[in-house]
């Protein structure tokens, strides 16, 4: 990606979500542009209006990072925006080249003892990659997100099933919540590994086929994907609302391992007992069928 596009528009979807009530600034007539002026900017991060508009143009090469700091502050960035900020400017400067993960051969496979891992885990859990393909998983994820399994020939992807198929507006009641959390996962690696040309290839793709998916990577929205509640809704077992903890792995730098989990006695506790029911009879039927 162009670095300088990337800050650019980063710099400039920042201002323009920052009204100046927000900031403080007393206002008086109509204004011309959304959010905050440049000068404005400047002024709340102690730099001049010509200093922050070079940085803006995408010029963050050799920038201090108490700039970077004072510009976070001004523009009210959260610690997933921050960090992006950084990542942007040390691939400014070329420092970011020295933390790039390292390439993974093209046909990656799971670990024996990685499986064997998640097969452990009680709770639906899989393995996901910054593409968000969908890697590996134990049973009671493949039978969660069974809506996903449908090319046997290539890896299930976030991305392409929920703006590319129609059955994610049905699993995704709040599609739109969904849709925005993906995207930002995606611009995040795209932060992360600039030079990741699976991404740029997904990303071209599903710019070429989604409008949905083009206006939201304008955008330009970070996150940190941590912790929080979920809600699906499954075509065998219904309403599902999961809590999840998504964690990398220390052995696999740019893959994350997410566990769902429901509140004991509830009902979802209920789905997932009749989720995991049914995985296991589906899953006995395909063996007799290969037999």
């Amino acid at each position: 990606m162009d670095n300088r596009a990337e800050v650019r528009d980063f710099l400039t979807t920042r201002r323009a979500k920052i009204s100046p009530e927000r900031a403080g600034i007393p206002t008086a007539g109509q204004r011309r542009v959304p959010g905050l002026r440049r000068s404005e900017v400047a002024a709340l991060a102690g730099m001049s209006v010509e200093y922050y508009a070079k940085l803006e143009r995408g010029q963050l090469a050799g920038v201090s990072p108490g700039v970077l700091d004072a510009i976070a502050r001004a523009l009210q960035l959260d610690d997933a925006e921050r960090a992006h900020l950084l990542r942007l400017a040390h691939e400014a400067d070329g420092s970011n080249a020295v933390a790039r993960p390292a390439r993974r051969p093209r046909q990656w496979t799971v670990r024996p003892s990685l499986q064997w891992s998640l097969d452990a885990i009680l709770s639906p859990a899989i393995l996901v990659n910054n593409r968000q393909d969908l890697l590996a998983a134990n049973l009671l994820g493949r039978a969660m997100y069974s809506d996903l399994y449908t090319d046997a020939g290539m890896a299930p992807n976030f991305g392409r099933f929920t703006f590319l198929d129609s059955a994610a507006h049905r699993f995704f009641p709040d599609w739109n919540l969904a849709a925005d959390m993906l995207v930002a996962n995606l611009r995040t690696a795209a932060g992360k590994d600039p030079h990741d040309k699976g991404l740029h290839d997904l990303v071209g793709e599903l710019s070429t086929r989604s409008d949905d998916f083009r206006r939201r990577w304008g955008a330009h929205n970070v996150r940190i994907h941590g912790t929080g509640v979920k809600t699906f809704h499954h075509h065998v077992v219904g309403d599902l609302s999961l809590a999840y903890e998504s964690m990398d792995l220390r052995a696999e730098p740019d893959l994350t391992m997410t566990i769902y989990a429901a509140e004991p006695a509830s009902p979802t506790a209920q789905a997932l007992a009749l989720l995991a029911s049914w995985a296991a009879t589906d899953s006995a039927a395909s063996i007799q069928s290969r037999q």
